[in-house]
């Protein structure tokens, strides 16, 4: 029998498809590990590269890294047991990022706390920074001093609000605009300069008139944008001096900052209400949100949910379920934006302490997380969560493309890991009656 030649790589297997062989490792479900690995390692060097950006460092984490990718090279690794182990301890290297990065916030801008925010753009010039990284945030303001030049937050931005150094500044003024997918409409609106400190920005239509007054930082850049890699915004600060005074718009005030430590603070009173059986069920429903159909069902979900449960919320998955007045239960408000998307440390600290409280594992909570997902941090954290061991997760729109059959059947029935549902209330209805 003659050798057979794979077109995937440079190889040959005697009577047999080198695919099959293993000889070129094309195996569809070592790769499906190898990509769920790697989309995991970019959302943990993310959070990672913003933790560095604070002075927090981990040797452990950095060397994962190094040896993760290793397991990704060319003929490495073809055992799917030692990849899901180490897909799973990216997980739990993810939690120590996210970790080292809350305590780096914290530490740099000080403790937590709710916050009221106005939204809407003010009169007079103004300036808005969108992304995540609140080290850019800083730097900007602090370059603003003495000037009339407002800062609006925009998408995973708003959470900045809960540390007091930034709250408190006097440049900053409030909040504009929604989750990522709405910016190229919301940067048009707004008139300013807009600074994009990292990922989830858009490179602007050709219809969009923004582009002269659009920057960026680092390793974020569009086409035609002024890149600022040495967190000198002066050129920012000029451009909202040359346009000066913004068109304002209509505001309102909400209320956003409710860290961990602000609810771990009020835990007796939460373990109290459940006690009593004032609240039945709380409901993590937040992540990433997106523009493709389907991304409704979360604020069906969160509309849906009883008045004796309460919501958290972290990610710009909170645009899609923020803009409801939820009330409150047992004298605590039932909608708890918890922040950023990284603040999910927070979220399974909250978790964690439940489950302390009432002598039980997280899975025997009552609590439900429906999870909406767009990119690597997403992805991130959900591997966090796997390796905390956690069950039931609703994961929506649809799951990942990128996971073999073989392996979600793995997932499933490790983690009972589930798709959402196509009908929201019905979903909430049977997550009250487990």
């Amino acid at each position: 029998m003659s050798a057979m030649y794979c077109d995937q790589c440079e190889q040959t297997a005697d009577g047999i498809a080198c695919r099959e062989s293993g000889l070129c490792g094309k195996n569809p479900d070592i790769e499906s590990l190898q990509k769920i690995l790697l989309y995991g390692l970019k959302g943990m060097c993310a959070y990672k590269h913003h933790a560095r950006r604070l002075g927090k460092v981990d040797p452990e984490v950095d060397a994962f890294v190094e040896e993760a990718l290793f397991a990704t090279v060319t003929n490495v690794n073809f055992d799917m047991g030692s990849l899901l182990e180490m897909v799973l301890e990216c997980g739990r290297m993810n939690l120590r990022t996210m970790q080292m990065l809350n305590d780096g916030h914290v530490e740099t801008f000080g403790t937590p706390a709710p916050a009221e925010v106005v939204e809407g753009i003010q009169e007079g010039p103004g300036i808005l920074i969108t992304g995540h990284d609140m080290v850019d945030l800083k730097d900007l303001l602090d370059q603003l001093a003495g000037t009339d030049i407002k800062v609006y937050t925009h998408g995973e931005m708003l959470p900045a609000h809960m540390y007091p150094s930034l709250h408190n500044h006097p440049n900053l003024a409030g909040h504009y605009g929604g989750a990522w997918q709405k910016q190229r409409m919301e940067f048009e609106a707004f008139g300013g300069p807009i600074l994009a400190t990292t990922n989830c920005v858009l490179i602007p239509s050709p219809v969009n008139t923004y582009l002269d007054r659009f920057f960026t930082t680092r390793a974020t850049a569009v086409p035609g944008a002024a890149c600022i890699k040495n967190n000198d915004f002066s050129a920012v600060i000029k451009r909202a001096k040359e346009i000066g005074p913004l068109t304002p718009t209509e505001t309102k005030m909400s209320t956003v900052g409710f860290h961990y430590t602000t609810i771990l603070g009020i835990a007796d009173k939460v373990v109290a209400a459940v006690k009593s059986g004032q609240v039945r069920r709380f409901f993590l429903i937040g992540g990433c949100d997106g523009a493709e159909p389907g991304r409704n069902y979360f604020t069906q979900y969160a509309q849906n949910t009883p008045d004796d449960s309460i919501v958290l919320t972290l990610g710009c998955g909170k645009y899609r379920i923020r803009d409801y007045d939820y009330g409150t239960v047992a004298g605590l408000p039932r909608f708890l934006d918890m922040g950023q998307c990284n603040d999910a440390y927070g979220a399974i600290q909250v978790a964690l302490a439940l489950a302390d409280a009432f002598k039980c594992g997280v899975n025997d909570l009552p609590l439900t997380l429906v999870i909406s997902w767009f990119e690597q941090k997403a992805v991130a954290v959900l591997l966090t969560l796997l390796h905390l061991g956690v069950k039931g997760i609703v994961l929506g729109p649809a799951l990942p493309a990128f996971v073999s059959p073989n392996v979600l059947a793995v997932l499933q029935e490790k983690f009972d890991l589930r798709p959402i549902g196509t009908n929201a209330k019905a979903d909430v209805a049977k997550a009250m009656s487990a």
